[in-house]
């Protein structure tokens, strides 16, 4: 369980940390994809819970997939935290279920799971040998439907301790482990759904009662607000009985609210932003994040292949130009965030080497965003083969595919993406992305933040 960065990363993903250092996940170079499609089906239960079927005859696995409609993005002030709380609530059992009875009744099945929580969603996930589906089917709608009758003061009082200490570890007494919450409050405005972290506030969570956790259940944790997706082997007719039995007589909830505070800002920030801050940390840090248009958005995909030419692989320009020729860097990334209220943003990092100063640094950073004015067909293309590539990877795990068949269905209603956004990417031009960079590269767009090492004698 834990926090996790969502589009194509999928089950198990280790979040912001991990997804900046990995690629937005996209397909297999030119002819290659054209033969790859992605099978699937969708239908509708009466209480308004959305289905994906994708069989694949070629497994003896069946993946299950959860996405709930439900993240950071919908927490209210002053109770931030809830959306990832209520996550690991989901794993302390519920009616018909012991506490921990999910977890040890699917890896007696020879199985895995586990969940986790962005911005625009929680994810919850298990892959079973394929005779094991009625077993997750019926894990999965027990607690959808029957958790409150299992929840209790003791259980919330764990579990808020627990992600406390999440926090603790993660962030708090993490080098650089606060640089999502910073970089979210620098780029979005207070009223914006993403200013705050996904994990919360200590305060926030201390002030959790449980009647706050079960309104929030009744208000987001209903069929209607939620996709599941079944993909590996499995007869699709006895899935659908199984589906119906299991997740038909659980009432859809009311409608859900809007997501809270201002959800429509400017595509740039308008004034450079900057914030340095002073840490027990050995080199100095440079995060630089840019507001892009949000993902699924015509102009998200040119911010895509930006950040691959930037920062993917070793012949990519940042690591080309700063770690290996000039040694001002010890490493570097880039990550177009697919986020999809408002407003997206493309953050990148890069840690100095020893000896290096941040100014120098800096400077070496701004000149090699400022170059993609004039970037090369030849690194663009590059850039594409890369995330196609990485893409095709992706799809021949079921888990993976059954992430991405929920997440275009719950962000999109189309779980049709799957096989046909990889055209966005390779649509994707030299020119595109040099109007991109013109657009959302500059000064007035730009959120600057700059670790680094505490002076001596300086406070704890």
């Amino acid at each position: 369980m834990g926090l996790g960065l969502g589009l194509g990363l999928g089950p198990g993903a280790e979040g912001p940390e991990h997804a900046l250092r990995a690629a937005p996940h996209t397909n297999t170079s030119g002819g290659g994809w054209a033969n790859v499609k992605i099978p699937f089906e969708q239908f509708r239960l009466d209480n308004g819970l959305r289905v994906v079927f994708s069989r694949d005859s070629g497994v003896p696995v069946v993946a299950i997939n959860l996405w709930y409609q439900v993240g950071s993005r919908n927490e209210r002030p002053g109770r931030t935290g809830f959306a990832h709380l209520f996550e690991h609530m989901m794993f302390q059992g519920s009616e018909h279920v012991p506490e921990s009875g999910h977890f040890a009744l699917i890896e007696q099945a020879g199985g895995s799971l586990n969940g986790s929580t962005w911005l625009d969603r929680t994810n919850y996930f298990e892959t079973l040998p394929s005779h094991y589906l009625e077993l997750g089917l019926w894990l999965e709608s027990d607690r959808l439907g029957w958790l409150l009758p299992a929840m209790t003061q003791e259980k919330l009082d764990n579990q808020r301790d627990v992600v406390k200490n999440e926090r603790r570890w993660r962030v708090d007494n993490q080098p650089y482990g606060d640089w999502d919450e910073r970089i979210q409050a620098l780029v979005y405005p207070p009223d914006h759904p993403y200013h705050h972290s996904v994990i919360g506030s200590m305060e926030d969570l201390d002030a959790a009662s449980l009647e706050d956790v079960e309104q929030f259940f009744r208000t987001y944790y209903a069929p209607n607000n939620a996709v599941l997706t079944l993909c590996g082997e499995f007869d699709p007719a006895q899935a659908r009985d199984l589906v119906e039995r299991y997740f038909g007589e659980i009432p859809p909830g009311p409608p859900v609210p809007p997501i809270p505070g201002r959800t429509e800002i400017p595509q740039v920030i308008g004034r450079p932003v900057r914030e340095v801050v002073e840490q027990d940390i050995s080199l100095p840090r440079f995060y630089l994040a840019f507001r892009i248009p949000p993902y699924g958005s015509e102009g998200y995909y040119p911010a895509t292949v930006a950040a691959q030419v930037l920062a993917w692989g070793r012949a990519s320009r940042l690591y080309r130009r700063l770690v290996r020729e000039r040694r001002l860097a010890q490493d570097v990334a880039a990550y177009a965030f697919p986020i999809v209220v408002g407003a997206s943003m493309l953050v990148l990092w890069a840690t100095a080497r020893p000896g290096v100063e941040p100014e120098r640094l800096e400077a070496a950073l701004l000149d090699e965003i400022a170059a993609l004015r004039d970037v090369s067909a030849a690194d663009v293309e590059r850039a594409i083969h890369l995330i196609e590539a990485r893409r095709l990877i992706d799809l021949q795990r079921v888990d993976e595919r059954a992430d991405m068949l929920s997440m275009y269905t719950s962000l999109f209603d189309d779980p049709g993406r799957i096989n046909t956004e990889i055209e966005s990417i390779r649509a994707v031009t030299p020119e595109a992305v040099r109007d991109f960079a013109a657009a959302f590269l500059g000064e007035e767009n730009r959120a600057t933040l700059l670790y680094v090492p505490r002076a001596e004698g300086g406070a704890a």
